[in-house]
This record gives C-alpha cells, structure tokens and sequence, in this order.
C-alpha cells in the first residue's frame, strides 16, 4: 500500500502541475490534483500503520497479563 500511495502522490503533483489537461477533462480541475495527493497519503499511511506497530511490539519487552 506504501508503493500505491507513492504512485497516487506523484501521479497527484502531476495533476497539479497542470499535466491532466491533455489527458482528460476531468483531470485539468484544481481539486484533481489535491484529491489524488490527499488519496495518496492516506494510502501511505495506511500501510505504515501496520509496520510502525509490529515495530512497537517487537520493542515491547514487558510480559502479558491475560
């Protein structure tokens, strides 16, 4: 999912750069851009969530009380 948002991020700076408007209507609006980098970190940071807390486990050396 971290490659994913990568791709949407940059494919959002580009629509923000005005690249979108030979490609299609759609995408030469303003908020196509902001929406694709918008998608973009949120996709990045759903993946990373995942990471950063296996990280904190693997740190954890306090045993379990069940």
């Amino acid at each position: 999912m971290i490659a994913i948002g990568a791709l949407c991020t940059i494919f959002g700076l580009a629509l923000t750069a005005g690249l979108g408007a030979d490609w299609h209507p759609l995408l030469a609006t303003d908020g196509a851009g902001i929406v694709m980098l918008v998608s973009g970190i949120a996709l990045a940071g759903s993946g990373a969530f995942p990471l950063v807390f296996a990280r904190l486990a693997a740190r954890d050396d306090t045993p379990q009380k069940l």
